[in-house]
């Protein structure tokens, strides 16, 4: 997270509009699971697409953020524990979330927190590029290979980076590859907007509504299932 003195609002703009869809993206998947709305409510072309910007522009300005931390693998094991407890809630409740969001934000964290000092050994006019081709090929690499085993721990650890197993269930999956990848290039990219090297217009600009969103993205994102929940549960009841 930012230094207050250092934030730059362009970023919470950006950080709070992937949250914004995220929160959509959950509601429109309450009203088909609960409610009944035909599956192409919560899943079709135009939202799936837009599913992979939120979630890849979530990734990305969590690791520009990440240069502007005092300390990534302090902020990366409080994301954790809040993704245990997350873990342990939905558990109970039958509705299991064992590698979400928060689970990927947190172990990215605490990994280039550990490794950041060999991270910026790599020259920085070819790290960009790297990881956007690692990002591609780790893309295509889920898609065209379909690893599997009998061993429980290796198929856990498959369907975490990216192949998901039968028999894993998690109602928020996310996976290690390729957004890890995603993750790095924004620790790139924010050493540049970090010296300031951007447009000036990109530290100035004033946007309303999303910025706060973004300053409060952990909260909604703890917040925000229960109450949809809640809101589902109530209008279940009424109908």
């Amino acid at each position: 997270m930012e230094e207050k003195k250092k934030r730059i609002e362009s970023l919470d703009a950006l950080r709070g509009f992937a949250v914004t869809l995220m929160v959509i993206h959950h509601a429109l998947y309450n009203t088909m699971a609960f409610l009944g709305a035909p599956r192409w409510v919560y899943s079709n072309p135009v939202f799936d697409f837009l599913q992979i910007i939120f979630i890849g522009v979530f990734i990305c300005v969590s690791g520009v953020s990440s240069r502007f931390s005092r300390s990534n693998v302090e902020r990366g094991a409080i994301v954790l524990v809040i993704a245990v407890i997350i873990t342990y809630v939905t558990y109970r409740m039958d509705m299991p979330i064992f590698f979400g969001i928060l689970h990927v934000l947190g172990t990215f964290m605490m990994l280039y927190g550990l490794t950041q000092k060999l991270l910026d050994k790599i020259p920085r006019k070819a790290a960009g590029m790297i990881y956007i081709a690692l990002t591609i090929v780790s893309a295509l690499a889920r898609i065209l290979l379909s690893p599997g085993s009998e061993n429980p721990v290796i198929r856990d650890l498959l369907s975490v980076l990216g192949w998901r197993q039968p028999g894993f269930v998690s109602y928020d999956y996310q996976v290690i590859l390729p957004w890890i990848f995603v993750f790095l290039f924004g620790t790139w990219a924010g050493e540049y907007i970090r010296e300031r090297r951007f447009p000036t217009r990109f530290y100035e600009m004033k946007v309303s509504f999303f910025p706060l969103v973004g300053r409060n993205a952990l909260l909604i994102y703890i917040a925000h299932q229960p109450i949809l929940f809640g809101i589902t549960m109530l209008i279940l009841h009424l109908w």
